[in-house]
């Protein structure tokens, strides 16, 4: 059932306010590199899909506004004509243990992935942290598939350049560290 009339327009946005928007949040700032530019656009990707349509599918609604984030966010960037420069937290696996760990390993994280162009983070965002297969990375930001694994091999590359050789034993899987803590890491699935 599609949510036409307001009275479940407004549950619906109740809801996901509610109970993703941390989530939605945490999504928004692997896209714009820090917690206010996040809101903000998890507040306008809000806006924007409770105001656009007239009929909102409740399983859905989640999707709707994850799309939204990434297209205000390209659509953002492209209009001024600067990307941002940061993208927080992705790494490949590492030897330390522990939370002190885990904060050096972020900040090194962060310094590498500051000079990754925007479509091959966005690419990175997309695959491991969304999940998406390459042909859906590829149909979200509207290039071919062998295009998406040239952008993921070439961040990839650079990364493991500017983070240097793998702890002895390591494997490059990559293991995404969110921005809210988690207390395991998320597993990823394979680079193509």
């Amino acid at each position: 059932m599609a949510l036409g009339d307001g009275s479940r327009r407004d549950d619906a946005l109740v809801a996901l306010v509610a109970d993703r928007w941390q989530s939605l949040v945490g999504y928004a700032y692997l896209l714009a590199g820090d917690r206010a530019s996040a809101e903000d656009l998890v507040a306008e990707a809000v806006v924007r899909t409770f105001t656009a349509r007239r009929r909102v599918d409740p399983g859905a609604v989640e999707g709707y506004v994850r799309r939204a984030i990434l297209t205000i966010y390209i659509d953002g960037h492209r209009r001024r004509g600067r990307w941002r420069e940061r993208l927080p937290f992705i790494a490949t696996p590492d030897h330390r243990d522990g939370p002190e760990a885990a904060v050096g390993e972020a900040d090194e994280v962060r310094a590498a992935l500051a000079h990754l162009p925007r479509r091959q983070r966005a690419c990175v965002v997309l695959r491991f942290y969304d999940e998406l297969s390459i042909a859906e990375v590829a149909a979200a930001l509207g290039l071919a598939e062998g295009t998406v694994k040239r952008y993921l091999s070439m961040a990839m590359h650079d990364l493991q350049q500017r983070l240097g050789a793998l702890a002895p034993g390591a494997t490059a899987e990559p293991v995404l560290v969110r921005a809210e803590p988690v207390a395991t890491p998320i597993p990823t699935g394979d680079l193509p």
